[in-house]
This record gives structure tokens, sequence and C-alpha cells, in this order.
């Protein structure tokens, strides 16, 4: 995995460098993630930032240290299987037998508070169409739709239709939105090349800083042999090296991938500059089909995932490559030092995240559909690779029929957002949100609604502080949360268990 990492990442560290300077100087692309990192380093160097940067600090560092004692706390409840506050039946027993409790993770009510309000709510309508409609009634159709003596885990059974269903809102939103991007992205060219030559004249402030800005961008240059050499090397070395890390991707396809690469990269990253969607994972779903269709039964489901991972990792460190140019243009950085930053980065992410992968695998029970680290995007993944093999007789009974309907529902709901009135087309739920909980559940949506409440309360209570104060303080939970993960995995390598198992019963088997 460390060597796929190293092969497949540094080809789209370089694929964009030679252009980096049409994107941000000539097309003046947003970026909108790289402007507001770059608009928040820059106020923390001003007076006003001082006072405001010390507030969101010591916010982060309280809720921080917070939510690390209450995951310690959590955890010597946690001693069997569904055992702790993770598995708290909030609502009542019946409704935690569908998914629908609150779990008390700071990390998911963080994320809430850090997400819109449409986001979550679209999470929360997608729980209760799923788990509280759907699931019920599918599951009463129990050796009609799909046989009895069936393991619920089998794409054969209801969890076929969980993970389908999902897939075809995912599908259905990303084509849309995918389709949408390209369309922009090229309007967006032609009107820039139209107009080339009709500049406004900016105010002499404005210009000073912009032509400052442009000259450190433009004067630590990135040599164009060095990267066309670069990307060269390492997509032969690529190559050579993936067909014999899994031999049913070809070396054949590797090229083809590489060839077709830097015009999706670019396609990914200038919408991206747009919109601020990293469009990355449809590009990947595109290459895992066709490769999985090219390639056959036999193979075909290996080389999907692994093209679909080539493809996926190159557009979106393309992309985050010049989100971050975008912000070393703003803050006046070398965008060389940029580059060497991301080198070093990327070097380290490509050792550190197997190694954090395997110790999350060597320790908990990874991919589990009914524990705590359910990775349910492996499913669709892995789901959408069968799909592109086997065509649809993959599908359990009536599962195609539900398919089309949620595809059509999630194209016309992104449709309906974009035509639709100010006020009420902003309020159109979110087809790619309301897939998650399809396959995760309720409690994941109850826990970004809890997040969500927080943020509204607040906003009534003070609103001056809390558009401060928000980002920090719910940082600091996801990051105490998620810090308490590295010593519960230590205390499990040397079997060192929870005294206690707190668990729910019913009176009656008491």
């Amino acid at each position: 995995m460390i060597g796929f990492l190293f092969v497949v990442s540094f080809v789209g560290l370089l694929c964009l460098v030679p252009i980096r300077k049409i994107m941000i100087i000539d097309y003046k692309l947003s970026y909108p993630s790289g402007t507001a990192t770059a608009v928040l380093i820059n106020g923390f160097h001003s007076a006003k930032g001082d006072k405001m940067t010390k507030k969101q600090v010591h916010g982060f560092t309280k809720f921080f240290s917070l939510s690390f004692v209450w995951s310690f706390f959590q955890w010597f409840f946690a001693g069997g299987d569904q055992c702790g506050f993770v598995f708290f039946p909030t609502f009542g027993l019946k409704a935690f037998k569908q998914s629908f409790y609150f779990d008390f993770s700071m990390t998911y009510v963080g994320a809430g508070m850090i997400c819109s309000h449409l986001v979550n709510l679209s999470l929360l309508l997608g729980a209760v169409l799923s788990w509280g409609v759907m699931w019920p009634l599918i599951g009463k159709k129990k050796g009609d739709w799909f046989p009895e003596n069936i393991k619920e885990t089998s794409m054969e059974s209801l969890n076929g239709y969980k993970i389908f269903i999902s897939i075809a809102l995912i599908l259905g939103d990303g084509l849309y939105n995918f389709c949408k991007t390209l369309w922009f992205t090229f309007r967006s060219m032609h009107s820039a090349f139209k107009k080339k030559n009709l500049q406004t004249a900016p105010d002499s402030k404005n210009q000073t800083l912009e032509a400052r800005r442009n000259e450190v961008f433009i004067r630590d240059t990135i040599p164009f042999w060095l990267a066309l050499v670069g990307y060269i090397l390492f997509s032969i070395i690529s190559i050579i090296v993936i067909p014999i890390m899994f031999p049913p991707l070809k070396w054949y396809y590797v090229l083809v991938a590489y060839i077709f690469a830097p015009s999706l990269c670019f396609c990914n990253a200038y919408g991206a500059g747009l919109t601020d969607m990293n469009m990355a994972y449809n590009y990947g779903k595109v290459a895992l089909f066709v490769l999985a269709s090219m390639v056959g039964k036999e193979n075909g489901v290996v080389a999907g995932l692994i093209g679909c991972g080539l493809i996926k990792s190159m557009a979106s460190i393309s992309s985050d490559l010049m989100h971050d140019f975008k912000t070393g243009h703003l803050t006046l950085t070398s965008p060389r030092s940029m580059l060497v930053s991301q080198v070093i980065g990327t070097a380290i992410g490509c050792i550190v995240a197997p190694l954090t992968f395997f110790l999350f695998y060597k320790t908990f029970d990874v991919g589990n559909p009914n524990g705590e680290y359910k990775a349910p995007y492996a499913l669709v993944y892995r789901n959408m690779a069968i799909l592109g093999v086997e065509g649809f007789s993959a599908l359990p009974h009536h599962c195609l029929h539900l398919c089309y309907g949620f595809f059509g529902f999630a194209v016309l709901a992104n449709f309906l957002r974009d035509v639709g009135p100010g006020k009420s087309g902003k309020w159109v739920p979110l087809p790619m949100a309301m897939a998650v909980p399809f396959l995760v559940g309720a409690y994941f949506a109850i826990d970004m609604c809890v997040g969500s409440l927080v943020v509204y309360v607040w906003h009534r209570i003070d609103k001056v502080r809390a558009p401060v104060m928000v980002p920090a303080v719910a940082s600091g939970l996801i990051c105490g949360d998620g810090l308490w993960i590295l010593p519960s995995c230590i205390l499990a390598l040397f079997k060192i268990s929870p005294p206690i198992c707190m668990n729910f019963l019913p009176s009656k088997s008491n």
C-alpha cells in the first residue's frame, strides 16, 4: 500500500504545476477554501485578529480537553459487544433497533456544528426515509423479494437494497454536479478567452497589493521541464510497478489512465476553483465502471478499484495543490515553498496513512456493518465494481426500479435547487447527504443535527461571538475525541479491556 501511494501521489502533485500561473493569476479562480484559509492566516497577523485568535485558542483548548476526558470516561463502560454510551437507547429500544439513538460522539457533534443546517437536515431526512420507512417495509418482504435463509451482509438480502439505493443517490447527485461543473468550466474558460483584453482598472491600493502578490507568485519559478520530466518518470514507474502489485490491471490500462489524467485533473481543478467542489471521486467512479467492464468478470472488480484509486488520487491531489497555491498567492508565500511542503507532507502521508489504517484494522472490527467502524464507502465502491462487471443481474428483486427512482430524484433535486426561487430552492435536500445514513444508520444524522441545534441556539443567544467561536469549539470537540483513538488503540493492542459493560435490555429480559 505504501508503494502504491508513492507511485500514484507524486504524479498528481506534478500534473498541473506548469499551469499554476494560468489558474491563479490569468483566470483569477477564487478557490474558496484556499481563499478562506488565507483570510484566516492574514487575520492572525493583524491587531484585531490577535485578540480574536486568543479567544479561539482558549475555546479550542477548553473543548478539546472536555472532549478528550469525555471519550476517556466512556471507555470504562464499553467492555463488550454493544456496550457503553455509544449504544445508549435515547429514544427507546424499538427506535434503537432501527439505529435511532444519540451515541454521544463528540466528533459527529463537532462536524454537525461545522456543516450547514441544510446538510444536517438532509442527513436526517435520509435517515427517516431509509431506516424509518423503507428498510422496515422491505424487511417485511423477506421470503418474497429476497430469500429468508440468507445472511444479512449478502448483496441479495436487505443489505443489497441499502447499498445500491445509496449508490443510485450518490451517482445521480455526482453525475448532475459533474456535468454542471464541466458546463460551467467550459463556459467560464470561453468567457475568459473572449474577454482576455477587457480588464477593469482597480484602485491603486488593490492594484499595488495584487501586483505584489503576482510578483511573489511568479518570482520563484518552478521549471516546466522539471514538472514534465517528473510526471513522465513517475508515470513510467507506475506503468511498471502497478501491474506487478496488481496483475489484473494491465500496463496498457495504466498508460491510458496517465495519458488522460492531466485533462481530467485540469477540469477538476478548474471546477474546484469556481465552485469549491472537488469532484475527484466522480472521475474515479467513471474510471471504475470503464475498467471493470473492459477487464471482464474474472479480474474486473480488482482492476476497477485500482484504476479508480489511481484517477481519484491524482485528481484530488492536484486540486488540493491548487487550493494551496491560492492560499500562498494571497499570503505572499513562495509557490516553490508550497510545492516542497506538499512533497514532504505527501511523502509522510504515504507512510503514515497505511500504518494508521492497519492500526485501526488490527485493533478494531473495521468493515463490520454492525460495528463502530462500518467503512460504508468500502462497500459502495466494491459493489460499484461488481455492478460494472456483472451488470444489473447483481441486484436483488425490484432493487433496479428503486435505484431508477432515487437516481431520478437526485437529478431532480439538484435541478430544482439550481432553477428554483432563491428562498425555496436553497432548502431542497442534498441527495449526496441523504445517501450517507442509508448505509451508516440514523444515529449519525442525529449526532450531526445535535451539532446544528447547538449552533442555532448559540447564534440566537450571542450573534457576535458565535460566528467566531463555533469553528474553534467544533474543531476542539473533533480533535479531542479523535486524539483518544490513539491511546484506545494502544490499550487494545496490549489486551487491556474496559472494566465495565453498560448495556440496555428490556425489563422482561432482566
